[in-house]
């Protein structure tokens, strides 16, 4: 099997290059910045240094909030010829803008601190006159804590909004839980909680980040704060993802959720080789979803596929990629169709038909 891994080659990113090398036939790095999406008449193709993009059986693409439009359109392009990607392509756009992020948790009902969200500086300190303090007010944009920032009166959270309101940027405003500057890093790999380490903020500084200058310590979850994190993931449609959660008074609360979590902090913190976990889930996961290599025996051609009427019908499971399908090969191959060429669908619950126009 083939993989690449598309990003800025941070070193994380080279651990799980490192480790994918351990478990796939070949694996090649991909720098994100040498990567272009070229959107015709023809369709749209997905180039490295100026050539097409070849077909990979996985993509792990990851990257900053600067990239998600990129990696946006390089997972739309290239999704429905790849058999795994652990992160869909819509996830790019929620997880690198906080407001769309806490609107999705929100109305799933994953529990989060109060937040506001507010069109204009008016309504803003309208706000501001009525909420308790300390708050937090962050950009929609940011990782690693920056673009965060932490007022305690009226005074200085309404000297922030004023300099907001000058760059032009939209702004959450956030109630300040209290939670003895500790925070909790979970990653999730699939359906489970691969590793988590609580982050105390040092000094004077509220954001607990390792890259802030937080320190790490390995820390055993408990089953309704795992649920969570794995609730938070699933609904953003990350399967591999860093969560990070409150532990507070009135239970576990989603700060964050981030798409390319740095994994020194936390594999220094719990001696878990991380990196490992994540190769070996996308082979694992790519390898479910390879077709059945066919049987030329007669009890392999009866167990996989059943013949019907001289190969002119088959009974066989389809592949599904997010709300596609993907039809077998060799369905391709029988029908004669080709690309370019016009056809007419039908469909009516429980069946498809597709006609050459």
């Amino acid at each position: 099997m083939k993989a690449a891994i598309i990003s800025l080659g941070s070193v994380s990113s080279k651990w799980i290059y490192e480790s994918m090398k351990k478990y796939f036939d070949e694996v090649d790095m991909l720098n994100l910045q040498d990567i272009e999406v070229n959107i015709g008449k023809g369709g749209a193709e997905v180039l490295h240094e100026g050539v097409p993009l070849k077909n990979y059986d996985c993509i792990y693409a990851k990257g900053s909030f600067k990239y998600s439009s990129l990696l946006r359109a390089i997972t739309s392009v290239m999704w429905s010829n790849t058999k795994y990607m652990p992160i869909k392509a819509g996830a790019f756009t929620i997880c690198h803008n906080k407001i769309l992020t806490h609107l999705k948790l929100q109305t799933n009902d994953v529990p989060m601190p109060r937040t506001y969200i507010t069109a204009t500086s008016r309504a803003a300190k309208e706000i501001l006159q009525k909420i308790n303090y300390p708050i937090v007010m962050k950009l929609p944009s940011g990782t690693q804590g920056k673009g965060v920032m932490f007022a305690d009166s009226y005074a200085s959270a309404s000297s922030m909004l004023d300099t907001l309101s000058i760059l032009k940027q939209p702004f959450l405003i956030q109630e300040y839980v209290e939670a003895g500057g500790m925070d909790i890093r979970v990653i999730v790999v699939g359906d489970k909680v691969v590793a988590a380490m609580s982050r105390k903020a040092t000094g004077q500084e509220k954001r607990s980040n390792i890259h802030a200058g937080g320190s790490g310590e390995p820390i055993d979850i408990d089953p309704k704060l795992a649920s969570i994190a794995l609730k938070a993931a699933k609904i953003l449609k990350a399967d591999i993802c860093g969560v990070d959660i409150l532990q507070t008074v009135r239970g576990p609360m989603v700060l964050e959720v981030n798409l390319s979590p740095g994994l020194q902090g936390i594999t220094a913190a719990t001696k878990i080789d991380v990196a490992d976990k994540i190769a070996k889930f996308l082979f694992e996961k790519t390898n479910s979803n390879l077709p059945v290599v066919e049987d030329k025996s007669a009890n392999g051609i009866l167990e996989e596929v059943k013949l019907i009427e001289d190969a002119k019908q088959i009974v066989s499971e389809l592949t599904f990629r997010g709300e596609k399908i993907l039809l077998p090969e060799f369905v391709t191959k029988m029908s004669g169709f080709k690309e370019n060429e016009e056809y007419v669908v039908s469909a009516k619950k429980g069946e498809i038909v597709i006609r050459k126009f």
